[in-house]
């Protein structure tokens, strides 16, 4: 009678340490409490899923399409919106032959550019701007306001600023677009913008008003 009363106690035992081995090994109906929960290298999330997609970059069969490179795109459209205007009016208007040969250069080579900036935004579903914005206006009419040697100069001046301001951009996008209708884009525009400021300063009239602020470091 002893041996029967002792048997089942054994057993009970022996489920409560099943029960507590289960628990520690994770078997089906074993509870942990919450607080002694160590997360383990299946239960982490894969690295992929804690990387946040960038909404600002677009998906085209060419790569991506940051915002840096469409911003690229519209500012190359827009400086031949004025700059490829007022390079027209200076071949008649400047008063130095060396500025009337500048001009006529730098138009010609806004139109080229133009087309293949156009041609670029409509494969790629970028939207262009159809006039200058607010200050480019500005510097058109101070040009426009001038004669003689002050038209020339001031000429220069709002031009060369213009192509600094955008050289470097040109140079961000070049070292950072995965797109490849982007990349000889920025290639060709980056040429036509380097000769632009070459022919600029070629006239002799540049002073130090017309050069951009230097990068911050």
């Amino acid at each position: 009678m002893r041996l029967r009363h002792r048997r089942p106690v054994l057993v009970i035992s022996g489920v409560a340490m099943l029960l507590a081995l289960g628990a520690c090994a994770g078997l089906p109906g074993a509870q942990i409490p919450s607080a002694t929960v160590v997360p383990t290298v299946e239960s982490a999330p894969p690295a992929a899923a804690a990387v946040v997609k960038d909404e600002s970059t677009w998906a085209t069969k060419w790569g991506p399409l940051s915002a840096a490179d469409r911003e690229l795109i519209t500012k190359v459209r827009l400086a031949t919106l004025w700059e490829m205007t007022m390079a027209q009016q200076a071949q008649t208007r400047a008063s130095s032959a060396r500025v009337r040969q500048v001009s006529k250069e730098i138009a010609a080579q806004h139109s080229v550019l133009d087309e293949q900036v156009l041609a670029l935004a409509a494969k790629l579903k970028v939207q262009l701007p159809i006039k200058p914005t607010d200050l480019q206006k500005e510097w058109m009419d101070d040009i426009s306001s001038r004669s003689g040697k002050e038209y020339d100069s001031t000429f220069v001046k709002w031009l060369r600023l213009a192509h600094g301001q955008i050289f470097a951009l040109i140079g961000a996008v070049r070292g950072s677009t995965q797109n490849t209708l982007v990349r000889p884009f920025s290639e060709k525009a980056n040429a036509a913008v380097l000769n632009h400021q070459r022919l600029l300063e070629s006239t002799g009239l540049v002073q130090p008003d017309a050069f951009p602020s230097p990068p911050a470091t």
